[in-house]
């Protein structure tokens, strides 16, 4: 049990430690961001680093639960070195949107790490439903940002 409870302590910090250098590396993008013409519906700025704490949370909790599973170890290993390509995909995308300002060129990354994080979600889906429904969130927000990402370089080209 108390190995479990450092895995699950592990793969929680995974993402938040990722997601955390790479809102350090772009410490200044929601002042850029609220400098930009924005689509409708988009949220104030203290709303990002809320849902992508929760999200960070709820995909190191999904990991957790593929890992221990129990699945055969290929396919566990298989759904993992997606779940680390999505990561580093989203890693890498407000550096291009916030640092480059590279928006439209930001879009087509986040249409990449949105089939990223669908491929992510259904392989897990797979190896724990849990695992998956975890996922979905996280599919949705990014679905969300992309028409954000779309919105401002419409707005700001």
């Amino acid at each position: 049990m108390k190995s479990n409870k450092l895995t699950l302590i592990k793969c929680i910090a995974v993402p938040l430690i990722v997601g955390g250098i790479s809102a350090f590396l772009t410490r200044g993008g929601m002042t850029i961001f609220a400098a930009l013409k924005q689509p409708p519906l988009s949220p104030p700025g203290w709303v990002f680093p809320v849902v992508w704490t929760v999200l960070y949370i709820l995909m190191g909790i999904a990991s957790y639960l593929v890992l221990t599973s129990g699945a055969e170890e290929q396919v566990i290993a298989d759904a993992i070195v997606l779940y680390s390509y999505q990561l580093t995909v989203n890693f890498l995308w407000p550096v291009f949107f916030f640092d480059f300002g590279w928006y439209l060129f930001s879009f087509f990354w986040i249409l990449l790490l949105w089939l990223l994080v669908y491929l992510t979600w259904r392989s897990f889906s797979d190896i724990s439903k849990a695992a998956g429904y975890l996922i979905i969130p996280y599919l949705l927000w990014v679905t969300f940002a992309a028409y954000l990402n779309l919105g401002v370089w419409w707005l700001n080209r």
